[in-house]
């Protein structure tokens, strides 16, 4: 069945799995995706939704460098918010609610139209290792197919075990089995494995839902989109509704606690703190007697609904009788409960941030399986793993993205760096340069980088070059045309700003905090400039953005300017920390363990302190 080897195996056809094949096929590696099931390639196994805080950029990031969720998740839209938009444009988050069965179809056809990418239906059960390096996988049926690099995208499927009360059974996600003989393989050869959890609520029958006892949650006036390509937008959306739980509920709730595989000590595991289960939420705000449930629909046409902030694993009666105390839930009918599933995940830090590992070479682990939780975090991971894995056996250099260059190099040396001992989430937080790593420069900041390495294609490095040729003119016109007074001063007014007594450039009164380019339109000079080069809503944003926040960027700029000084010293690849006995014994053992390959890159380790990365230097001779 297989006589050829094949460039890149990928095993799972979850999020990580998808775009990790699309990159390595994209760039033209033969490829082969190997998944349990066919049909739920691209599957959403949680909430129908893509983006949010953070994820948001990642997705723009995504399809800047050539992926596919954002071009997907347009494509199957049902709504679109861009959150945040109260606070500064560092915290612009765009989300979308999405058709669950239209994204997967979307999925599936866009890797289908892929040139170079194969598909095998069949649970991969072990890994052929020859001399350290992977070789292939082994299939259930005993089936060797060989291949020069593997990418493990194994989601919640190694050992999955699923809780709903005091019922457990082996399964990947609901009606699906686990996958079996992976971890075992891979702790035999010197990995470290851990448990996780996570969680999903029940699904259920909207048309017995009353929506006219609950908030409605519109989308976007004038929605947005994710791809910087050409993709549809939404011209019409569905709504969405909110409702709240209340100490009826809670308490309705805890008659189940007893019977809570989280609370008799049946999980063991760490589940994501940032998206709890309801017993967890009750358990832990127990000064709090109501929490927010989102109604969140499943599609354009189907009934099923999602309900958004009521993961659980307690026993379906205790989930039913609760959810019907909900308001506008009196009457529901369930389509399945809510459930918890365990599952193995191997600690990051056993891998070098081509996400390659360290201790086999071509072995590449991307998703769920490195520590993270949602669809965005693994597709990421699963392009990069995809991107590394052809680059590697076409003897080219490794792509790394650095923490001042996406929100994807922030994720990936946040896990091969510190590790993560519970489901890792992204956060704006957790990126120190965020003013650069807004959701709206995704494409100055990354296409071109992808377009070097093979993966963006001439097309989308011709869109961002003319977004950025416009955006800068825009900006040079503000620099170099002036206003006067009589023009300017009204609109001022209007927001309670300071009058000016003489004139000055449009770049300078545009900095004010009030001023906006709406405002700035009302000039006629501003409004002609702009119709006469049919500059678009993207451009316009684009400029503002770079014009109110200039004095912002250019300091982020000089901070990852300084830090980039430390990126570009490297450590040797087999340096003997114990030489070293300046060192603290504990940055040692970190180091040892983790071996970074830049000073900076140790300085974020937990445990190495300035002091251990003082010694470093003067042994480097820095």
């Amino acid at each position: 069945m297989f006589e050829k080897e094949y460039d890149v195996i990928v095993v799972g056809g979850g999020h990580a799995g998808a775009e990790a094949t699309a990159a390595a096929a994209n760039m033209g590696s033969k490829t082969l995706l190997v998944t349990m099931n066919l049909q739920t390639i691209g599957q959403m196994s949680c909430n129908p939704a893509m983006g949010g805080i953070a994820k948001g950029q990642i997705v723009r990031e995504i399809d800047a460098l050539g992926g596919y969720s954002g071009i997907v998740t347009d494509k199957s839209a049902i709504q679109f918010k861009m959150l945040n938009k109260s606070k500064g444009p560092a915290m612009w988050s765009p989300r979308a609610q999405n058709d669950r069965m239209r994204f997967a179809e979307e999925w599936r056809m866009a890797l289908e139209n892929t040139p170079n990418a194969d598909f095998y239906q069949e649970m991969v059960s072990g890994l052929l290792v020859e001399n350290n390096k992977v070789v292939g996988v082994r299939t259930s049926l005993g089936i060797d197919i060989r291949s020069k690099a593997v990418v493990l995208t194994n989601g919640t499927f190694l050992n999955g075990l699923i809780h709903i009360g005091e019922k457990q059974f082996g399964g990947g996600r609901a009606g699906e089995k686990a996958a079996t003989g992976i971890t075992e393989q891979l702790v035999d050869i010197g990995f470290d494995s851990g448990r996780m959890k996570t969680g999903t609520p029940p699904r259920v029958d909207g048309r017995s839902l009353d929506y006219s006892k609950m908030i409605i949650q519109p989308g976007d006036a004038v929605p947005e989109k994710f791809s910087y390509l050409d993709t549809p937008k939404l011209t019409e959306q569905r709504d969405c509704h909110m409702t709240h739980t209340s100490a009826l509920v809670h308490d309705l709730l805890r008659e189940g606690f007893d019977r809570s595989p989280m609370f008799n000590g049946r999980i063991k595991s760490i589940g994501p703190r940032y998206c709890p289960s309801i017993e967890d939420k009750i358990n832990r705000f127990a000064d709090k007697d109501s929490h927010q449930i989102f109604v969140e629909p499943e599609g354009w046409n189907t009934v099923e609904v999602y309900v958004n902030g009521f993961s659980t694993s307690l026993p379906e009666d205790i989930q039913y009788n609760a959810l019907k105390s909900v308001k506008g839930f009196e009457y529901v009918k369930f389509f399945r409960p809510g459930y918890a599933i365990e599952y193995d995940y191997f600690p990051p830090t056993q891998l070098k941030h081509t996400l390659e590992t360290k201790l086999v070479d071509n072995l590449y682990f991307a998703g769920q399986i490195n520590g993270t939780t949602g669809y965005e975090e693994a597709a990421s991971q699963g392009l990069m793993a995809g991107i590394n894995a052809h680059l590697k056996i076409s003897d080219k250099e490794p792509f790394i993205l650095n923490r001042d260059e996406a929100y994807i190099g922030v994720l990936i040396d946040d896990l091969i760096t510190k590790g993560t001992e519970e489901p890792y989430r992204m956060f704006t937080s957790r990126a120190e340069y965020r003013t650069l790593l807004r959701q709206d420069n995704a494409d100055l900041r990354l296409t071109p980088r992808s377009y070097e390495i093979g993966l963006a294609k001439p097309e989308r490095l011709q869109v961002m070059e003319e977004k950025e040729a416009k955006s800068n003119a825009f900006i040079e016109f503000f620099r170099k045309t002036s206003f006067v007074p009589d023009e300017i001063n009204p609109i001022l007014e209007s927001v309670n700003s300071a009058t000016v007594k003489q004139g000055d450039k449009l770049f300078k009164v545009f900095s004010r905090p009030k001023m906006t380019m709406d405002h700035m339109l009302q000039l006629d000079s501003v409004s002609n400039f702009v119709s006469e080069n049919n500059l678009d809503s993207e451009i316009l944003e684009q400029a503002e953005i770079q014009v109110k926040y200039s004095g912002y960027i250019a300091k982020e700029k000089l901070n990852a300017d300084k830090l980039q000084r430390l990126e570009n010293i490297k450590i040797p690849e087999n340096f003997d920390y114990s030489k070293l006995k300046s060192l603290s014994y504990e940055a040692r053992e970190k180091l040892e363990e983790i071996k970074p390959v830049t000073i900076s890159q140790a300085s974020r380790i937990s445990g190495v302190s300035p002091s251990d990365i003082s010694v470093l230097l003067v042994f480097l001779g820095r």
